[in-house]
């Protein structure tokens, strides 16, 4: 009987498809290593200018010791409104995401059209930065803080809305072709089977996107939306270095605070 020998290599893989899978591995290599020179290139990446500038750095870093805790108290307030941003946008977030996200998961939408419809519509609020929508709002309502938690909640409604429609259209199918096949109708099957595969995923996610809002709400400051990103802009503005150390410190505190309290809450409803 006559045998055809086939050599392969210890891996158990060809000469041939070894050395193609070589190739494409070198290939990929090459690739990376040219995106990666041109991103030094565009971004004019210069290190040696953080060794000369040095000084400048630590000049600014001197002036703001000791933080200006005196400032404490009077700044108390751009900290609740901070806080409150945060919760604005993500309640009103959820509460505009959650019904797109029925609309926009394609197992459970009633009609295409809606479907496409919603789908444009999460795009459209996320493709969009919350720093553009505080802009907008700004020019619309005046300075404050509500400009700023508008912003939140209409740029929450398009990362809500996404990452709540991908839970909905990951969910199990079983329960509610079951309640489906014993002639519940659709509210009935919406109540009593959706939300209950999908509320602890949808709880942890909102709480998530908390945490993210409290951060850009220090951001949306910037263009005057109020909190503690304000304060900060019209310190540095007035070269209050005491002050802007004395901010940050507490910016610090908020942000790593509710970022345990997120992941402890995300622990129980997850």
């Amino acid at each position: 009987m006559n045998q055809t020998f086939s050599p392969t290599l210890p891996g158990g893989m060809p000469p041939r498809k070894s050395a193609l899978h070589t190739a494409w591995f070198v290939f990929a290599a090459v690739v990376a290593l040219a995106v990666f020179a041109q991103t030094l290139y565009v971004v004019q990446a210069r290190p040696q200018d953080l060794i000369t500038g040095a000084h400048g750095m630590a000049d600014i870093i001197s002036r703001a010791m000791p933080p200006a805790y005196d400032q404490f108290v009077p700044n108390l307030w751009p900290v609740l409104e901070t806080i409150d941003l945060a919760i604005f946008g993500t309640v009103f977030g959820v509460l505009m995401a959650f019904p797109l996200a029925i609309l926009a998961a394609s197992n459970v939408t009633p009609a295409r059209p809606l479907y496409f419809g919603a789908r444009a519509l999460i795009g459209i609020t996320r493709a969009v930065p919350d720093l553009v929508w505080a802009l907008l709002f700004v020019t619309a309502v005046g300075l404050g803080p509500f400009p700023g938690a508008l912003a939140l909640a209409v740029h929450s409604v398009g990362m809500l809305g996404r990452l709540f429609a991908e839970v909905i259209e990951d969910m199990d199918m079983g329960p509610v072709e079951a309640l489906t096949l014993t002639g519940a109708g659709r509210l009935q099957v919406f109540t009593h089977a959706v939300v209950p595969g999908v509320l602890p995923s949808l709880l942890g996610i909102s709480l998530f996107r908390f945490d993210e809002n409290l951060r850009s709400s220090l951001i949306l400051g910037f263009v005057g939306a109020g909190g503690i990103g304000f304060q900060l802009l019209t310190s540095m503005n007035l070269f209050q270095y005491q002050t802007v150390s004395l901010l940050l410190i507490i910016t610090f505190a908020l942000v790593a605070c509710a970022e345990r309290v997120s992941a402890y809450l995300r622990s129980k409803v997850t």
